[in-house]
């Protein structure tokens, strides 16, 4: 679906997260905890998969990788942060923002991939 109006992105996530995610009809994400005052997808599929296999599945028993497209202007107004090498790239959303982030959203969140800690293989494929 990704075209030059839409940005596609990625975040990793686990359970208690998608949970509300699946109650939003897969159209938003959940307002962060007070500890948490930024969201941040992730613009590769690869630094999700790391996040979700290697530190949600561990902490939660299972991680989940999303994909949904953003509105590429609205996009724009977050710079990409490098928050590591080369690839692992974010946008940082401020906590206060997120509201107006989810009416960006293009389509719905989708699940993509899922890892669990007694078996970090992927054993969901995109569907």
């Amino acid at each position: 679906m990704t075209d030059l109006k839409t940005m596609t992105l990625w975040r990793p996530c686990g359970p208690a997260e998608l949970a509300l995610v699946r109650e939003s009809d897969w159209t938003a994400w959940p307002p962060r905890l007070p500890d948490q005052p930024i969201f941040y997808p992730v613009l590769n599929e690869d630094y999700a998969v790391k996040i979700a296999r290697d530190w949600n599945a561990p902490r939660d028993g299972v991680g989940y990788v999303t994909r949904f497209e953003l509105d590429r202007t609205f996009a724009e107004r977050y710079p990409i942060q490098q928050a590591g090498g080369k690839t692992i790239l974010e946008l940082w959303v401020p906590a206060e923002e997120l509201e107006e982030f989810n009416g960006h959203i293009i389509g719905r969140i989708e699940v993509v991939g899922e890892y669990h800690a007694a078996d970090p293989s992927r054993v969901q494929s995109e569907s």
